[in-house]
């Protein structure tokens, strides 16, 4: 009888942005959405208050880190190059399988087993939200799908030459990622029903944003929270101007716990 793989997510979180009740309830959503064991890893230099069961990587300076935050400095996107820590291979086990690297601002309402199986040996993510913002990108970096056996050239890249990399992707992140798994022809797109964005996909219209409950998207698992409002200012509605006002939606509520 084959042995059922395991589901392997990372996060990362520094600063203050996000508290750390946002990464135990991302781990509590993982294990609502998944029939497999799970290892959930956290780089962080704040581990008080995570679940015990989330594994803590102490969150450290990177060989290249200094070099590549000069240079972003001189680029167009101030975006979250730090994420780019979580591509080591170092950092896990040697039979680690597909690893599903997610961000705080997310909210997990399906299945996830498909979402780790999904293109084996590519790196996957979603189309842009917005194709034509720049920098251009070919995916969005809500949630990553990567192998760190196959693809350690996500961090290799950047630990070798920080300068070139960062201006390669103008300071971005997602640029950076899916940019480097295309030139290597490994990169695919998820569908793009599975991960949908909160203020483009469930936020009604303005004016019926003043009016209408978000909807969630029949096929949805993942939504992105990206601007605001964040997931827990969206929970019970979220009151600001007119463009940005929503009412509560118990679907939040449900998969926020």
């Amino acid at each position: 009888m084959p042995i059922t793989p395991r589901l392997t997510c990372i996060c990362i979180k520094w600063g203050t942005l996000y508290p750390t009740e946002h990464v135990n309830r991302l781990f509590r959503a993982v294990l609502r959405k998944t029939d497999r064991d799970v290892d959930f890893y956290c780089m962080t230099e704040m581990a008080e208050g995570l679940d015990n069961r989330i594994r803590v990587i102490p969150l450290e300076e990177q060989p290249y880190e200094a070099r590549m935050r000069a240079t972003q400095k001189t680029v167009k996107k101030q975006g979250a190059l730090r994420k780019i820590a979580m591509f080591n291979p170092a950092i896990f086990e040697d039979d680690v399988g597909p690893v599903l690297a997610l961000d705080l601002d997310i909210l997990i309402t399906g299945d996830l087993d498909e979402m780790a199986d999904f293109a084996p040996g590519h790196v996957t993510m979603r189309g842009p939200f917005a194709p034509d913002a720049e920098p251009r990108t070919f995916g969005e970096g809500s949630i990553i799908k990567f192998e760190p056996k196959h693809h350690g050239f996500l961090y290799s890249t950047m630990a070798e030459n920080p300068e070139e990399a960062v201006v390669m992707c103008k300071g971005s992140e997602q640029t950076y990622t899916s940019t480097l798994a295309h030139e290597n022809g490994v990169f695919t797109a998820y569908p793009s029903e599975w991960i949908v964005s909160f203020k483009y996909h469930c936020r009604p219209k303005r004016p019926l944003n003043l009016f209408v409950p978000p909807k969630l998207p029949s096929d949805a698992r993942i939504v992105c929270f990206h601007g605001r409002p964040n997931v827990d200012e969206a929970l019970n509605g979220y009151k600001s101007d007119p463009f940005h006002s929503t009412r509560p939606a118990q679907w939040i509520a449900d998969n926020w716990t």
